[in-house]
């Protein structure tokens, strides 16, 4: 047994070991190690939510790792502490993944004041591990401001990570037809600013068309959040150019949610979403766990297979074996 109350006091004295302990814990399928995460999540709650929570996506090969190097030492500097949760991409043949963040951000994981945590995506949708928001109330716990989530690849279904963070990032290359897939209306409705990377040397002109489609196509987009309309920035990871722009862009959109109460009332909606989105967690988890409803599904999808019933009256029947239990 773990000694919950141990590791809480560990993880309040800013600890680093006791929080990628916390974390693991929470990733658990063990039933007991659940109970333990529920309480150790509890205890650690009042002291969760003082931090920044900023989400990072983009096309696979956009250099968000290297990006978010850059990005992190420039906060370290400032004197923030830093914590990244990097999500990798799980094979859906062997459920493996590469987990190399650490590999990537090799300046910025030996920094006192920043922690990497590369975890499995898994069956999870929305290119985020399924434990993401319980990693972000302990780092926050254990003293970190600044919450960066860096979530798999783009597309529709990523607008996920928009659920559990204050500031959504959408990165973009300036090669031809890339400037189009961030025209996305799903995903540019989520983001908060679009960083156009690698807007440097021979590519900067590139990256300055880029640039002026993407604030037009933005404009053409109705405006979100009290107004707010996401800026276009270009940024050199390679040569440390438009970290501190973003920066203060991100100040500037907390610090002006914060005075006008959207920030709190989006936090509130977050949690929400996110009991929901636990309470379907559960659900699939009872499909997979409980004998009787696992054999009742089983039985439904060889029957909408075969033509035997529809698909609707067989999701009645699966739902109606969740209300005898």
């Amino acid at each position: 047994m773990m000694d919950i109350e141990k590791l809480k006091n560990d993880l309040l004295k800013g600890r680093r070991r006791a929080l990628a302990k916390a974390i693991t814990l929470t990733e658990s399928k063990n039933r007991e190690h659940k109970k333990q995460a529920k309480a150790l999540l509890e205890a650690i709650l009042p002291h969760s939510g003082n931090s920044i929570r900023i989400g990072i996506s983009g096309v696979p090969g956009v250099g968000k790792s290297t990006f978010i190097e850059a990005f992190g030492m420039f906060l370290i500097g400032l004197g923030h502490k830093v914590a990244v949760l990097a999500i990798d991409p799980s094979s859906h043949i062997t459920g493996g993944s590469i987990l190399g963040d650490k590999t990537r951000m090799e300046t910025l994981s030996r920094q006192e004041n920043a922690f990497i945590r590369p975890s499995p995506s898994g069956d999870s949708l929305g290119g985020v591990a399924r434990k993401t928001r319980e990693s972000i109330f302990l780092c926050e716990a254990n003293g970190y401001d600044v919450i960066i989530v860096e979530t798999v690849g783009v597309g529709q279904s990523e607008v996920t990570v928009s659920s559990m963070v204050d500031f959504f990032v959408l990165m973009q290359l300036s090669n031809a037809g890339d400037e189009l897939q961030g025209i996305k209306r799903g995903i540019m409705e989520v983001a908060n600013a679009v960083v156009i990377n690698k807007a440097d040397g021979d590519n900067y002109r590139k990256a300055a068309l880029a640039k002026r489609q993407l604030e037009n196509a933005i404009h053409i987009l109705k405006p979100i959040e009290n107004g707010w309309i996401p800026p276009v920035l270009l940024a050199s990871a390679k040569e440390k150019t438009g970290i501190k722009e973003l920066w203060n862009v991100v100040e500037n959109y907390v610090n002006m949610q914060k005075s006008n109460g959207f920030f709190e009332a989006k936090r509130k909606n977050q949690a929400k979403n996110w009991m929901w989105s636990v309470v379907m967690d559960g659900i699939k988890d009872m499909l997979n766990n409980d004998e009787e409803i696992s054999s009742i599904a089983k039985e439904m999808e060889y029957a909408v297979e075969n033509s035997i019933t529809t698909p609707s009256f067989a999701a009645e029947k699966i739902l109606n074996a969740f209300k005898r239990c």
